[in-house]
């Protein structure tokens, strides 16, 4: 399927891996041009090699810079003054019991999950409806909804995500301009492989014997009973930068596996 991306430019914050660097090779591939977006220079020329071993005909540009920072957004936004489609994947996530998250870990959750995509899209939204075009994309998760004890803070910036986007969407009416987000499960990536590692350091188990035991314990609701591999979420956020899903709008779209069970 053609999803007519080419000569569009996307930017994907925190493309270094995972479901951000997923989604620029499916972006790529579609024809856009893709800027990845990091904060470590080397990590972000690495990716670069890798999505074009992948497209080789995909043309990418690199904007390094802390999103989490206002100095460091300025830095992608002096990079890339304008883009047909925002991504705003830059997040960070772990476990923590509750009594110990300070003030400071406070603020650095809502700085990287919730005030990037606020500054980014302050700045891009603006542009978009002045032309009546564009697509901004949240990435959100299941945590946003199903809520675990041990990641509160995170949880709680996702659900925030999902506010944002919706109140975003709002300022779209009547224009070509769609604001989604998009709700993650369990997904196989490096930053999932960290927290398994600390969990299962916590309980004194092996990581083997913790991911057995994931689908049937902490998510015993998942349809899929897997983790989900970076691509098949970039797959949905490939189809929500298109033109081709421009009347969904406002939406909170699931790409986790059935873990969640409420009909809406």
């Amino acid at each position: 399927m053609d999803l007519h991306l080419t000569g569009k430019t996307a930017l994907i914050t925190g493309s270094s891996g995972g479901i951000g660097l997923a989604t620029a090779i499916g972006l790529a591939r579609e024809g856009a041009t893709v800027v990845l977006n990091g904060r470590d220079a080397a990590r972000l020329a690495r990716a670069a090699g890798t999505l074009t071993a992948e497209v080789p005909t995909a043309t990418v540009r690199l904007a390094v810079g802390d999103v989490a920072t206002a100095a460091g957004t300025d830095a992608v936004l002096a990079a890339e003054p304008d883009v047909d489609i925002l991504v705003n994947n830059a997040g960070t996530y772990g476990p923590a019991r509750f009594a110990d998250i300070t003030d400071a870990e406070w603020s650095r959750y809502f700085e990287t999950n919730v005030l990037s995509g606020v500054r980014l899209s302050r700045h891009y939204l603006t542009r978009m409806l002045g032309r009546g075009a564009g697509r901004i994309i949240f990435v959100s998760s299941d945590a946003a909804l199903e809520v675990s004890a041990e990641m509160v803070h995170y949880a709680v910036t996702k659900t925030a995500v999902l506010t944002l986007a919706r109140g975003l969407a709002e300022l779209t009416r009547g224009t070509d301009v769609t604001v989604n987000s998009v709700l993650p499960g369990p997904t196989a990536t490096d930053g999932l492989g960290g927290v398994l590692d600390t969990v299962s350091g916590q309980a004194g188990i092996s990581r083997h014997d913790l991911e057995a035991g994931f689908f049937t314990q902490a998510r015993r609701s998942s349809l899929l009973q897997r983790f989900a591999d970076p691509q098949e979420v970039a797959n949905l956020i490939v189809y929500l930068a298109s033109p081709l899903s421009s009347v969904t709008n406002g939406a909170a779209v699931r790409a986790e596996g059935g873990i969640l069970s409420a009909v809406v």
